[in-house]
C-alpha cells in the first residue's frame, strides 16, 4: 500500500495539473510559425546601442555584487543564529521561520516594494537581492555550521586549543567549501534575477529590454539579449572555476 501510494500520490498532481493546464496541440503547433516570424524581427541585431548595452550590464552587474555582498554579511550573523549547533530553539526555531518567510516572498514583489520606498535606480535592486538572498545564504550557512564534525574539534580542544584556534583549524577548514560553493551559487543566482529587475523600474539591464520590445525595436532588444547570454555565460564559466579550485 505505501509503495502504491508513493506512485499514485505523484502520478494524481500530475493528471491534476495536466487537466487544467488547456495544453493544445494546435496551438503548441501553431506558435512555431509566430515565433519564427518574432525572432526574424531581431536580424539582424542593432549595434548601435551598445553604449546604453554596456551601461545597463554594469549595473546589473553591480547589483548581483553588492546585493551578494550585503547577503554574505547580514547571513554570517542569521547563519549563526539559525543553527542549531550554536543557538538555543527558543533562538534558532524563530530565526529560521523568519528566514523561510523571506525565501517565501518573490523577488519582483520586493523589489516593487523597493522601488516604492527608495525611488528608481539600482539601489531597490539592490535592496532587493540583499534581502531575498540573505533568506537563502542564512540558512545554507546555519546547516554548513551544524554539518561540521565534532572530532577534529575535539581533538584540537584536548590538544589544549583555544577557541579561536578551534574554530580556525578545526570548524572553519570543514565549513569553507560548502561555503564557498552556496555563495557563489548565489552571486550566479543573483545575477541572472538582476537581469529582469529593470522590468519594475530596479536598475539593470532589464529596463532596456522591456523598453526596445515594448517600442517594437526587436533589433536593439537582439543586441541587450546576445550580451546577457555572453554575460551568464562568463559568470557560469568563472563560478565552475572557483568551485573547480576550492573543492
Amino acid at each position: 500500500m505505501r509503495r502504491a501510494a508513493l506512485w499514485l500520490v505523484p502520478g494524481g498532481a500530475v493528471l491534476w495539473a495536466l487537466a487544467g493546464a488547456d495544453i493544445e496541440a494546435a496551438r503548441i503547433i501553431g506558435a512555431g510559425a509566430r515565433l519564427a516570424d518574432f525572432l526574424g524581427r531581431m536580424v539582424p541585431p542593432d549595434l548601435s546601442v551598445w553604449r546604453d548595452m554596456m551601461t545597463g550590464l554594469a549595473e546589473t552587474l553591480r547589483i548581483a555584487v553588492l546585493g551578494t555582498l550585503f547577503a554574505v554579511v547580514l547571513s554570517a550573523g542569521l547563519g549563526a543564529l539559525a543553527s542549531e549547533t550554536l543557538a538555543p530553539a527558543a533562538v534558532w526555531r524563530p530565526v529560521r521561520a523568519v528566514l523561510a518567510v523571506i525565501r517565501a516572498i518573490p523577488l519582483i514583489l520586493v523589489a516593487m516594494l523597493m522601488v516604492g520606498a527608495v525611488g528608481l535606480g539600482p539601489l531597490p535592486g539592490i535592496l532587493a537581492v540583499t534581502f531575498h538572498a540573505t533568506g537563502m545564504l542564512a540558512k545554507f550557512y546555519a546547516e554548513a555550521i551544524d554539518n561540521v564534525s565534532a572530532a577534529p574539534v575535539a581533538a584540537l580542544e584536548s590538544a589544549g586549543a583555544t577557541r579561536a584556534q578551534r574554530l580556525r583549524f578545526g570548524v572553519w577548514p570543514q565549513m569553507a567549501p560548502v561555503v564557498l560553493r552556496d555563495t557563489v551559487f548565489r552571486f550566479e543566482l543573483n545575477l541572472r534575477e538582476s537581469l529582469i529587475l529593470g522590468i519594475v523600474g530596479a536598475g539593470g539591464i532589464g529596463l532596456h529590454v522591456q523598453t526596445y520590445v515594448r517600442s517594437f525595436q526587436y533589433e536593439k532588444a537582439a543586441t541587450v539579449t546576445l550580451a546577457i547570454i555572453a554575460l551568464v555565460l562568463v559568470s557560469e564559466a568563472v563560478n565552475t572555476a572557483l568551485q573547480r579550485r576550492f573543492s
